[in-house]
């Protein structure tokens, strides 16, 4: 039961969120709810079996609690004003629908996202309200060590309190402002879907199937905003060769022995045919030159006819675009293929990514192909110290040990 209650509060605990936040008007209450009820589904679930509608149970008991809890914090004076709100709000069951974004996860990122934090909170503090990432997933992929990420978003939340930041949708005019840090919430999303940081699954299938969700809304919503168009084709083609990426018995396939028979078609017809309407409007941007990149990868039936010439020329105006040492470590994987790996290696010894486990994973491939064992198994030892996810660490392992 434990079990189903984790993988109830994985799917659900997002929505339930947005949609208590929309019910509420209050971030940190919507949340603290959202809590109690599952604490509530924990101590009642195993003994009363699981509800017909888990997530509607969750809702419901998290806007109950919400109500009992804002009522006992409420001073004497706002009693009667928030009495007659709330049972308004209980009389309507939910509040009428306002503003350009429909869809409530969405419209919470987009609230989220308040133009008084700074992008890098606005990110984390949306991805831990509405990804269901823990603090842990979050530092991973913003690569800071975890109590930095824990100290940043208890501030990002107190500059929401004490600033009196009010939920309020977004109005048409204020989203093209919030985009950058829409599109990176939804990006990450995918990423710890796609690759997660940890646990013993290499895929979310549920995080990566919300990632895509929003970003197909986000098309339709914005289909002026290229880059919009850009990040949908990304995780379109990204997601394509998900069913050749990993053995039955879970472990992983990279990219060159991967079996392209089985790479989803459909997938990358719609994912290409988006990269074609970007180029065709010509504002180039981050997530149009990766998505640029990975049609490369899918127009390519062998490992071998892959076209690394152009990719690494789509690597050289991403890092134009979007300096970063993980953009440069990407090019210089590249640069081996294109150039060969003594070429890539000097590109990758000057990177400063000594805490992430794939600049170390990069390294000793890089290394092995070059002969020098020792060196290559003192990198794979590092990558295999840093690495958390299960696939992952099978791999490197199995690496590792080829070296002897």
């Amino acid at each position: 039961m434990h079990a189903e209650i984790e993988r109830v509060f994985r799917e659900e605990y997002g929505r339930a969120v947005a949609v208590l936040v929309r019910f509420f008007g209050d971030i940190d209450l919507a949340e603290e709810a959202v809590q109690d009820a599952f604490g509530e589904a924990v101590r009642r679930w195993p003994s009363a079996g699981l509800p017909p509608s888990p997530a509607g149970w969750i809702i419901t008991t998290a806007r109950n609690r919400g109500i009992d809890r804002h009522r006992r914090e409420a001073t004497r004076e706002d009693r009667h004003t928030e009495a007659v709100r709330l049972g308004r709000l209980h009389a309507d069951q939910e509040p009428p629908e306002e503003g350009p974004v429909r869809d409530d996860r969405l419209r919470l990122i987009f609230t989220c996202c308040h133009p008084s934090l700074a992008v890098p909170a606005q990110v984390a503090l949306t991805l831990r309200l509405l990804g269901g990432l823990t603090t842990t997933e979050i530092a991973h992929a913003f690569l800071v060590p975890e109590p930095t990420m824990a100290q940043r978003l208890f501030r990002a939340k107190g500059k929401i309190r004490k600033a009196g930041i009010p939920y309020r949708v977004p109005h048409e005019a204020d989203l093209p402002t919030r985009l950058r840090a829409v599109l990176t919430v939804v990006y990450l999303i995918f990423n710890e879907g796609y690759s997660a940081s940890s646990g013993d699954r290499l895929v979310r299938e549920d995080l990566c199937a919300e990632a895509v969700r929003l970003g197909r809304l986000l098309a339709e919503l914005m289909p002026d905003e290229p880059e919009a168009l850009g990040l949908l084709a990304l995780m379109l083609l990204t997601e394509s060769r998900r069913p050749a990426r990993t053995t039955t018995g879970g472990d992983l396939v990279l990219l060159a022995d991967q079996d392209r028979g089985r790479w989803d078609r459909a997938l990358i017809d719609e994912g290409q045919d988006l990269v074609r309407r970007c180029l065709r409007r010509d504002r180039p941007g981050p997530y149009q030159l990766q998505a640029a990149i990975n049609a490369v990868h899918s127009d390519a039936t062998t490992a071998a006819d892959t076209d690394w010439a152009q990719i690494v020329q789509l690597y050289d105006q991403l890092l134009e675009l979007s300096p970063g040492p993980v953009v440069a470590l990407n090019r210089a994987i590249a640069v081996a293929e294109r150039s060969g790996p003594a070429a890539a290696l000097s590109l990758v010894d000057e990177l400063d990514l000594g805490a992430y486990y794939l600049f170390h994973a990069v390294r000793a491939d890089l290394l092995r192909r070059l002969g020098r064992r020792a060196e290559a198994a003192e990198a794979y030892d590092r990558a295999i110290s840093l690495a958390e996810n299960a696939a992952e660490l099978r791999l490197l392992t199995q690496r590792r040990a080829s070296l002897t």
